[in-house]
């Protein structure tokens, strides 16, 4: 059984997490399919990401079986190994989507638990449904989060809150979790209101889109503020007086939609 779908329309990846009868728990072969989705949308010519979950829930964290299995494995040999880039399997799954080289906007409804909070984490932008709770949950099964978390939830949250979610494993509402800076926005149809953000961000130059997101790494990555500088210097010299950059004035100048090749 297929767990995770990517469709694209309109320069626009849709990926989708299909296992909804199980709240779309992730368990090995979940956590495989969405690496190995976000690889694809990574090399592919999409603009912009719609990811989201069929069925109840967003994600509901780790599938029951996967702790089963946790007794069974040498935790070392699992986690230690660097096998994506910078990080293990587990943390790809968030991980990922900050390596997709386009904004991605993550579709939150239902259950948002554990490593399904910390995939949702991995993107640009959340738009949640009101019903949504969320959780740092990992404390409940007595570990702590190691799937990104805590490269992405310091970027969102004051540290008090960050450690009252982390040591209580308590769920949220949506609405606190507006307030606190975990969820970017509530919807009641945040899938519409998603699609409709990134048909907005693929109308933009693409080139210009990837260097703002690659320079909004950059910056969030602590870095010297004379290496953000000169970074900042370095993208706009490679987007200015290109055709893009001509195409976009010539669009705002003739009042029409521009037109990328």
């Amino acid at each position: 059984m297929a767990r995770v779908s990517v469709e694209y329309k309109d320069h626009i990846a849709h990926v989708t997490l299909t296992r909804g009868d199980k709240m779309n728990a992730l368990d090995d072969a979940m956590v495989k399919a969405i690496i190995s989705a976000g690889q694809e949308v990574a090399a592919s010519d999409a603009r912009a990401v719609v990811l989201s979950g069929e069925g109840k829930s967003f994600c509901a964290g780790l599938d029951l079986m996967s702790f089963a299995q946790m007794g069974q494995v040498d935790p070392e040999a699992w986690l230690m190994e660097r096998s994506h880039v910078d990080a293990n399997e587990m943390q790809e799954v968030s991980m990922i989507w900050r390596r997709v080289p386009v904004p991605v906007i993550a579709v939150l409804h239902g259950a948002c638990y554990g490593g399904g909070l910390q995939l949702a984490l991995g993107a640009d932008i959340r738009i949640a449904a009101p019903d949504t709770k969320l959780a740092v949950m990992e404390m409940k099964w007595g570990i702590v989060p190691d799937m990104g978390g805590m490269v992405l939830l310091p970027k969102l949250l004051r540290s008090d809150v960050l450690r009252q979610l982390t040591y209580t494993a308590r769920p949220v509402s949506a609405q606190q979790a507006e307030r606190w800076g975990l969820v970017t926005q509530l919807a009641e149809d945040p899938l519409a209101v998603a699609q409709d953000l990134a048909s907005e961000i693929a109308s933009k130059g693409p080139n210009a889109i990837r260097a703002a997101k690659r320079l909004i790494e950059f910056a969030e990555a602590g870095t010297d503020r004379a290496e953000v500088l000169l970074q900042e210097s370095a993208e706009q010299v490679a987007l200015i007086g290109k055709p893009e950059q001509m195409e976009v004035i010539a669009a705002q100048m003739q009042g029409r939609k521009p037109v990328f090749k």
